[in-house]
């Protein structure tokens, strides 16, 4: 009933699809541009950091090629529906958005400018879209996995805010929510890397050209 509205709708939890206990498929062992595992335990002293920004297909690629990044996978997130396909994603029957996890060493690359990659690389104002891409799928998020990264995320949501504005952008519709009681659910293999394996296959996001400052000081005042 979800694609017949003009305007996407999230369904409630009582109205997504139920889902299954185990997944239909299974995840690939290895990334196929870093060659390092997708599926965790990861080493001691990375970090993990959640973000959706529309198809993930082009913003997985936007993070495996920055350095500090030791591997990428992309699945779906912050909805209800436990171990969907992407099918059931595509349909809004799920609450899911179209998430990438990023696993990094912060002695190399920070948060912060994890954080800044992820607003310069999309448009976080357009709610449930991304560009062409219409759906609850495609909606910004960004879900944390400690409090630090709950406050760099609320204060570069701010400093951007800041920028957006003088630049005459519309309102942030990112949510920043825990990743706590949000399971990442890993998509199907071709879906993994797959602007590798399609080196001319479609790429969807693409952002304001309005440059984010790094760190929270830019929010202040």
């Amino acid at each position: 009933m979800f694609l017949n509205h003009r305007t996407p709708v999230l369904p409630t939890p009582e109205q997504a699809l139920r889902g299954r206990p185990v997944p239909e498929f299974s995840v690939p062992s290895r990334h196929t541009v870093l060659g390092n595992p997708l599926v965790g335990p990861y080493p001691e002293g990375l970090e993990v950091a959640d973000f959706a920004l529309g198809c993930f297909w082009g913003a997985e690629r936007k993070f495996w090629q920055t350095e500090g990044v030791w591997t990428t996978l992309v699945g779906y997130q912050g909805g209800y529906t436990e171990n969907p396909t992407y099918e059931e994603a595509c349909s809004g029957l799920t609450g899911h958005t179209e998430a990438v996890r990023v696993v990094f060493d912060p002695a190399v690359v920070s948060y912060e400018e994890l954080l800044k990659l992820f607003w310069e690389s999309h448009n976080p104002t357009q709610g449930f879209r991304q560009g062409n891409d219409v759906g609850t799928q495609y909606r910004s998020a960004v879900y944390t996995h400690s409090p630090a990264q709950a406050a760099a995320a609320e204060a570069s949501r701010a400093a951007y805010q800041k920028v957006l504005t003088a630049s005459g952008h519309q309102e942030i519709t990112t949510e920043i929510l825990p990743a706590e009681d949000r399971p990442f659910w890993p998509a199907e293999a071709y879906h993994q890397q797959y602007l590798d394996k399609n080196p001319g296959g479609y790429c969807g996001i693409g952002g304001t050209g309005v440059s984010c400052p790094v760190g929270v000081a830019p929010a202040e005042g």
